[in-house]
């Protein structure tokens, strides 16, 4: 078959979860287009695919609505890691991710890889509320914003103790001894989607993390490509499942 009839397929999978309004497809934004958009609330999923040296890496972006729930443990099947988002100034978004969408990631690898990750920082700490300096706007420099007086910090109801002892949960959750996986202070971020704080650092270190995970597919003579000839290719995109 010529080359052209051809497409890679994802290699992982990384699935976002969170409830409605945490900014899980503003983080999407900010990583895969290096801007901040106001976005609606996501119907169903929305599928992102990420080149990443010789790899690609599909990110899925769920929706947060309970009518939407369901979906979740489709989307997480075969993850190989989940970021599990919540707002920094509502702490019912934390709970709710131990609450409703854990159980969602029965249906992940046995060794997925999971990340607790609060958004809008920048609501709550005056240092974030500017432009990133850590390279995550693009290559090109962008112009520094000043206003007259400081904007208002929000009451932050989720400290980086909670999400910490949440990650403690979902290692108990998914049968794990803490000593034996990823540490939690490398493990839970703050970020903000506005400003792009963290953002790269948050998935540069799954993708990172993710690795060896691709490579182990490899070596175990998984293809890598997709064949879109294929009657069950197609149907299998229009049902919009991710292998």
């Amino acid at each position: 078959m010529p080359q052209a009839t051809r497409t890679k397929k994802p290699d992982v999978k990384v699935v976002i979860l969170g409830d409605m309004n945490v900014g899980k497809t503003s983080l999407l934004h900010r990583y895969t287009e290096r801007k901040f958009k106001d976005t609606i609330s996501t119907v169903g999923g929305a599928f992102f695919l990420k080149q990443w040296g010789p790899y690609n890496i599909s990110i899925w972006d769920t929706a947060g609505r309970e009518q939407f729930h369901g979906l979740g443990s489709m989307y997480c099947r075969g993850a190989a890691a989940v970021i599990l988002t919540y707002d920094v100034t509502n702490w019912q978004s934390l709970a709710e991710l131990e609450n409703r969408f854990l159980s969602l990631t029965d249906t992940a690898n046995a060794d997925c890889i999971f990340a607790i990750v609060g958004n809008k920082a920048d609501l709550t700490d005056t240092h974030v509320q500017g432009p990133d300096t850590d390279g995550e706007q693009g290559d090109e420099p962008q112009p520094v914003v000043t206003c007259p007086t400081s904007p208002a910090v929000l009451h932050k109801q989720v400290s980086r103790e909670d999400a910490i002892a949440l990650y403690s949960h979902v290692l108990r959750y998914k049968g794990l001894e803490e000593k034996a996986c990823l540490p939690a202070d490398k493990m839970c971020f703050e970020t903000s989607a506005k400003t792009g704080y963290n953002v790269d650092a948050l998935f540069e270190t799954l993708f990172d993390l993710v690795l060896p995970s691709i490579l182990k597919k490899r070596s175990e003579g998984e293809s890598s490509t997709v064949d879109l000839e294929s009657p069950m290719a197609v149907k299998t995109n229009k049902a919009g499942c991710c292998a």
